[in-house]
This record gives structure tokens, sequence and C-alpha cells, in this order.
């Protein structure tokens, strides 16, 4: 026999081994995987914003949701991030009515100056609803 023949029952062995390795990797990887919590029922999940044409089913209206902030910098250079902090404010305060959803969002930046220093206005407001 050339010294890298395999004998048959060794190749049996290295495929068992292999299976087996196979296998707690496998069980391994299962175990250590986490489930991420339901949308639905988290708590802590804020109402999203939607479009007048997204909403598919009746609703009733809770209230107006008002947020507004005060941020240093030019209008230009907060504007995403004024978009961004507006949307999850009034969803916060939409959770905290009990809301499904914000709709009709309207969020305005102004420019303004702090002594020397260019300010920006951040105010948004929408209405928290309830699907029915």
């Amino acid at each position: 026999m050339s010294r890298f023949a395999i004998s048959p029952g060794a190749a049996s062995t290295k495929t068992g081994r292999l299976i087996r390795l196979m296998a707690a990797s496998a069980l391994l990887t299962a175990s250590c995987a986490t489930l991420s919590p339901n949308t639905a029922t988290d708590p802590n999940r804020l109402p999203p914003i939607l479009a007048q044409d997204e909403i598919i089913q009746p609703y009733t209206k809770l209230g107006t949701v008002e947020v507004s902030r005060e941020r240093l910098g030019h209008i230009d250079d907060l504007k995403n991030e004024s978009d961004e902090w507006a949307y999850d404010a009034l969803g916060a305060e939409a959770a905290k009515m009990g809301a499904d959803a914000v709709i009709l969002p309207e969020v305005r930046a102004e420019k303004g100056t702090y002594l020397f220093i260019p300010s920006t206005s951040i105010k948004a407001k929408g209405i928290a609803i309830r699907f029915n």
C-alpha cells in the first residue's frame, strides 16, 4: 500500500468524526441564538409614523402630539437629524397615550441665533391614533 492510502475503516471513522463535529457545531449555534422580541407586544416599541394612504383599517383619534427642541447649529446641517429626532419624539409622546400609530406628521425647522451662534428651532406635531 502507498503511504497516502486510507484503509476502509479509517474513512468511516473520519466521516463519523466529521458528522459528530458538524452536529455539535449546529447544536451550539442553535443554543446561542436569541429570538428577537415580537414588535407587536414589545412595550419599548414606538408607534410608527404612517402616511394617510398607509392606513387600511378604521381608527380612533386620541389627540394631537407636539414636540419642540432648540439646537445650536445651522439649519442645513441639522435637517436630517431634526427629522429623525422629531419622528422619534412624536412616537414617544404617542406611546405615552397608548397610540398604535401617528398620522399626518408635520416637522418644521426655523433658523435663529443665540448670541452670534446659529440655532435651529425644531417643532413637530402629528395625530395619535388607535386602531379599532
